[in-house]
């Protein structure tokens, strides 16, 4: 476990992550990382394009197939 310090940047609060959780991350400077609810705390993960890719379709899915989903929602 290591400490991390909360900073201020401009009017938000921020965390400085060290290089070794960066390159277990595999992310670099501008890339989206998400802080998700864990058991035991917090959990940061890095973006999922698969992910993403797949709720886009679900989306467009839900979308086209809204009265077909009402109905099996419905029984």
């Amino acid at each position: 476990m290591q400490a991390l310090k909360i900073r201020k940047v401009g009017n938000s609060l921020g965390l400085v992550l060290p290089k070794e959780a960066v390159a277990k991350l595999k992310v670099v400077e501008g890339d989206t990382v998400y802080l998700t609810d864990a058991r035991d705390g917090f959990r940061i993960t890095p973006l999922d394009g698969t992910f993403a890719e797949q709720m886009v379709a679900a989306e467009d899915i839900m979308r086209e197939d809204r009265d077909v989903l009402r109905e099996l929602a419905n029984r």
